[in-house]
């Protein structure tokens, strides 16, 4: 898809068609079943405005003369919708813009088929691959609509972001094709294509009563030099699409899949987030040595298993060389900042620090004979790190039982030593106020 469009839109390319283009009835046309605007000028070509996601419908329709293309009566032949730019200047840097989308739209498609919806097609496919392309087989002898859903809009691929009205046209290209000898469907029979606008939803509607306002406020005479707004859009015949075609990274998929982009989620791991929260384990940094198929195996045990396709063909030094803005540009910001803080090895802070040691019968018959600590010149301490993460009463108990071995039945009461020598009793509340390296006694 990184070749240079050639459609007939053009003007300086119109030579470029049959010359008897306009009097010959082509054997097939389609028709996209959604209004044109009326701001448009006469001999221009047609432009239609669609709401993001919303479900449209493509008749596909048989045109042929009775004893024309013989070879497909009875036979199945196959479309291929794309969704491209309309412009030149995007054309020559579409591989780069819809790589760009994905990475900022990771998991999600340009162009999806509304399989419920429609009628008489067979095989529907959506390869992962191409975002902006569906593909089907259908029969011309029997009634064919199918229903697409287009997910970008085009302001997304504006240089500055204005509004819907400012976007970026696009235009929706079908190609026909009918088997060879190898049974294969490469023998092209006709291509057609529109120009259309992507808004937000209900968008669309709002844009062509605005359109439909400024033409009524026009003088009659102005009126004139303006098209008619027609219910539907018919498809005029172009050349048809290059073959090489625009592809991730990613590994292709043998169908389509009527929910797209649904990601494996793994067991305990619902709606972002963990359902239980396991005892914390330690994890294994990931290694620039790493194979993709390591890496992969390590975004499955750190649960990133969602973006695993995304990163298919990373080994572990790819990964370890993005950057905190390009892990967010690609998961969005939670998951971003998570994987970050993975793939650096970073652990996260306690909330609060305790440094605890079990005061010795030595040393608590020398701290009268000293003052000002000098008894901890001839007493040599040992301090564990307590680390704490809710702030509780209760978990610096259970704590401190673990530290030293014992129940935590067995511990009754935590004071904190003031610095007069008070001792003030620990609870909830005041385990909040504890600083670090305080001195602390258990009873």
């Amino acid at each position: 898809m990184s070749d240079v469009l050639a459609l007939p839109i053009f003007k300086q390319e119109e030579s470029n068609l049959p010359p008897d283009t306009d009097n010959k009835i082509l054997p097939f046309q389609y028709v996209l079943c959604a209004a044109t605007s009326p701001a448009i000028k006469l001999h221009d070509e047609t432009l239609t405005y669609l709401n993001q996601g919303q479900s449209y419908e493509i008749r596909m329709l048989d045109n042929r003369k009775i004893g024309e293309l013989p070879e497909i009566t009875d036979k199945m032949v196959k479309s291929i919708i794309r969704v491209v730019f309309h412009d030149r200047r995007l054309q020559y840097t579409e591989h780069q813009q819809l790589e760009g989308w994905r990475w900022n739209r990771p998991g999600d498609r340009i162009l999806d088929l509304d399989i419920p919806m429609s009628v008489g097609i067979i095989d529907p496919r959506a390869n992962p691959t191409q975002l902006n392309t569906v593909e089907f087989l259908w029969d011309p002898s029997k009634r064919t609509s199918v229903f697409i859903q287009v997910h970008c809009i085009s302001t997304e691929f504006t240089m500055r972001k204005h509004g819907g009205e400012k976007g970026v046209p696009f235009r929706i290209q079908i190609d026909t094709f009918k088997e060879n000898e190898n049974e294969e469907y490469t023998e092209h029979l006709h291509s057609a294509s529109c120009q259309f606008k992507v808004f937000k939803p209900k968008g669309a509607d709002r844009k062509q009563k605005t359109d439909r306002e400024k033409m009524e406020k026009r003088a009659p005479q102005e009126k004139e030099k303006y098209q008619p707004t027609y219910e539907t859009t018919i498809l005029t015949e172009c050349c048809p699409w290059p073959e090489v075609t625009y592809v991730t990274t990613n590994s292709p998929s043998p169908g389509f899949n009527s929910t797209p982009n649904s990601f494996p989620v793994p067991e305990g791991y619902k709606n972002g987030s963990p359902s239980h929260q396991p005892e914390p384990v330690v994890q294994v940094n990931l290694l620039p040595t790493a194979t993709p198929q390591d890496a992969q195996q390590w975004l499955l045990n750190n649960r990133f298993s969602p973006f695993s396709r995304l990163f298919t063909n990373f080994s572990g030094a790819d990964l370890l060389k993005l950057t905190r803005e390009d892990v967010i540009q690609i998961c969005g910001p939670a998951d971003g900042i998570r994987l970050f803080n993975a793939l650096k090895g970073r652990v996260v802070r306690p909330r609060l620090t305790i440094y605890v040691c079990q005061e010795s019968q030595q040393a608590r018959e020398q701290q009268p004979k000293h003052e000002n600590g000098d008894a901890a010149a001839n007493t040599f301490f040992v301090y564990h790190a307590i680390y704490l993460e809710d702030l509780t009463a209760a978990e610096l108990t259970e704590k401190l039982a673990q530290l030293f071995n014992i129940s935590p039945r067995q511990i009754n009461q935590i004071f904190k030593q003031g610095p007069t020598g008070i001792h003030v009793l620990v609870s909830d509340e005041k385990c909040c106020l504890i600083p670090t390296a305080t001195d602390t006694s258990v009873m």
